[in-house]
Parts: structure tokens; C-alpha cells; sequence
């Protein structure tokens, strides 16, 4: 079938990117699902740091690649070996699937299914497919998603149901921002009652991680973040306490559970340096592959403290992604708040530049409206 998406042609074009334009809007072929796979009608999908990471060659990724992998849709038809979904029903994607056979798999989220990875480096589907193709070229698939288009096709392991009451932009920024930040703090930060939790780099997935800190209602709540205007949408959402990175050092402020969401190295010394005695640091942020960090072991042994990992937010998609939609619903976690402006996809590349500036929190591309 003819799909419409954008398509990254030539990693690291000079900024702006409303002039260089990194993304072409063009016309693709899209194969059938295969029989593990599932065609969806893509409804909304969100423009995450980890998009622009490939543009900018932070992420090396092959190219042509259809970018986009935070997103929701529609199924409108599966293999023969999906037995458990059904057209109509609304689905999230997710940037990383699970074989769930996999020793990685066995570890209930703590580290990243292996089969999963190795597709996601390579740029094809999990099953060693390609579903994308322009005028005979291969087109490579982002994270097993490829969601800035009209219509997908992802392995089963791609997607998580979610019910029709959940709007579509609130669908997608769960199975990205909600997923990874949110699962920061609660699988692997998992603050207990009277825990103070403190977020540095307030952008999509450090709001989210805010957002689920506030909800767990076990202790206060700090944001962190250089961008005052950050600082104050963070109080605006319910933050106890907002500091730049200065204020902590110039005061002496840490927190047993710090979350590092920036992806920068600056951010991880920061949030380090402010985890206080017997405390973790969980860091979730992506930075360039060639960032280094300077800290001091001896402040680690000395205060007993742990440095954590935390890919997708040590998650499992399918049992955590109806936890956050539940939380939805009920009121407790106000995903709409992350959602700074609503997008056409031929908005596409401008809205890069705003990512890259800092002036926005999640972007979302409506295909509906």
C-alpha cells in the first residue's frame, strides 16, 4: 500500500532545520503485516529527543530511515499468528519489542531484550523483516516503529493495547515519554514512603518521571533544570520544590532517589553529585555516545551509594503500560500536561528546532485532524 512519512535522508544537516529540512515528506510502500506483524493506521505520534538524536548523528542510524517511534494507531489488519487483537482496536508502540525468550527478557524489564536491540542497531523489524520500501529501495524501519507516517506495520511485540477512552496524543506519549520516565522512578528508583525524589532535565521524559513522582504521593517531589520556564511548568504541575543546578550546588540540596532524564553528562554529574547518603542515581538519559562524566568513586563507596541504569524505564510494556493508562483515568497522572503543542506532519522539521532549543516539552503529529 501507498503510505506518506518522514523519511530522514542524510544524518547531521546544519541547523536550522526548517531550512536544511533532515526530514522529506514522501510517498513509500508498505507490505503486508507478515505472520507476526500488525498494520496500523497511525493516529497521533511524538517528537522525542531520540528522534532528533538520529538527525543530529548523536544515534547513528542507517539511512533512508522513516523515523518516529513513540506513537499511536489503529489496527487494521495482522498475521496469522496474531490471535489477540482486533481491527479497530487502538494500540501504543513501543521503541523497544520483547522475544520474552531471551535471557534479558527473563529479567522482568531490568535490561533490554537482546533480539530486540540487535533489529533496532540494524533498522529492521524484530523478525529480520523490511516492510518499507521506495521505488524497489529498502527504506529502514526506527525501533521497530517508524511511526511519522500514515500507516505502519510492526511486529506484535511492537505494540500494547490500550482502550478506546484514552485520546490518541495521550495513547502515543505513553509508550515513550510515560514508559521510560515513569518507569525511572518507579521500577528502578522505587521510592518508598517519606522518599524525597528529585528529577534533573525537565523536558518530555524528566516531566514524565515528575508527573509519576507527584502521583505516588510518598514524598516531596524536586525538578531540576537550567530553563526557568521548565522550572515554573514544573511547579505549575504540582512540584514541591524547583532549583537550576547552580541552587544545588550553591545550597547543598540532595535526595535519596535523583533521576537523570537529560542525556547529558553535565546533567548526570549534577544529578550524581545531589544524591544524598545510601541514595541511587537512576540515569535514563540518552547522550552522545562519546559524552564523558567526571564524579568521584570514593563519594560512592564512602556514602554506600548506587549508580543505575534504566533502559525504557527498566519496563515491560505490556504489564506497565495499562498501569499509567489507569493512572490516567482516574486523575493521578495528567499526561495531557506534557503535550505542548499539536502538529501536522509537514510541521515536521521546524518543530525539530524548537525540540532542539528547549522550547518544547512533547510535540505531538496529529494525522487525524
Amino acid at each position: 500500500m501507498k503510505i506518506t512519512g518522514a523519511v530522514l535522508e542524510e544524518i547531521g544537516l546544519p541547523r536550522p532545520y526548517v531550512e536544511s529540512e533532515p526530514l522529506k515528506i514522501v510517498e513509500l510502500d508498505l507490505d503486508d503485516p507478515g505472520p507476526d506483524e500488525v498494520l496500523i493506521r497511525i493516529r497521533a505520534a511524538g517528537l522525542c529527543h531520540s528522534d532528533l538524536s538520529v538527525v543530529d548523528g548523536n544515534r547513528v542510524r542507517p539511512t533512508p530511515m522513516l523515523l518516529g517511534h513513540e506513537a499511536s494507531g489503529v489496527v487494521e489488519k495482522f498475521g496469522a499468528n496474531v490471535t489477540d487483537l482486533e481491527v479497530g482496536q487502538q494500540v501504543t508502540t513501543v521503541f523497544l519489542p520483547r522475544c520474552e525468550n531471551c535471557d534479558n527478557c527473563r529479567t522482568g524489564g531490568k535490561l533490554p531484550c537482546t533480539p530486540g536491540t540487535i533489529a533496532n542497531n540494524e533498522g529492521h523489524l524484530v523478525d529480520d523483516q523490511w516492510r518499507l520500501h521506495r521505488d524497489g529501495e529498502r527504506i529502514y524501519h526506527h525501533v521497530g516503529v517508524s511511526g511519522f507516517a500514515t500507516h505502519a506495520v510492526v511486529n506484535r511485540q511492537s505494540i500494547v493495547p490500550v482502550g478506546d477512552d484514552v485520546p490518541a496524543d495521550i495513547a502515543a506519549v505513553l509508550g515513550c515519554a510515560v514508559l521510560t520516565g515513569g518507569g525511572a522512578v518507579i521500577n528502578a528508583g522505587d521510592p518508598q514512603d517519606g522518599d524525597t525524589v528529585m528529577i534533573v532535565g525537565l523536558g518530555g521524559v524528566g516531566m514524565a518521571a515528575l508527573l509519576t513522582a507527584i502521583s505516588l504521593k510518598k514524598g516531596k517531589v524536586i525538578g531540576v533544570d537550567a530553563n526557568p520556564e521548565k522550572l515554573e511548568r514544573a511547579k505549575e504541575l504540582g512540584a514541591d520544590e524547583v532549583y537550576t543546578p547552580a541552587d544545588l550546588t550553591e545550597q547543598g540540596i540532595k535526595a535519596p532517589i535523583v533521576i537523570e532524564a537529560a542525556g547529558h553528562p553535565k546533567a548526570f554529574e549534577t544529578a550524581v553529585a545531589a544524591t544524598g547518603v545510601g541514595g541511587t542515581t537512576v540515569t535514563v538519559g540518552l547522550p552522545s555516545p562519546d559524552a564523558r562524566s567526571s564524579i568521584a568513586p570514593l563519594g560512592l563507596t564512602g556514602e554506600a551509594r548506587t549508580i543505575k541504569g534504566s533502559y525504557l524505564g527498566s519496563a515491560v510494556p505490556a504489564r506497565d503500560i495499562p498501569v499509567y493508562a489507569d493512572l490516567w483515568r482516574q486523575g493521578n497522572l495528567p499526561v495531557q500536561e506534557l503535550i505542548s503543542g499539536r502538529i501536522k506532519l509537514s510541521e515536521i522539521n521546524d518543530s525539530l528546532d524548537k525540540l532542539a532549543d528547549g522550547q518544547a516539552v512533547r510535540q505531538v503529529i496529529m494525522f487525524e485532524e
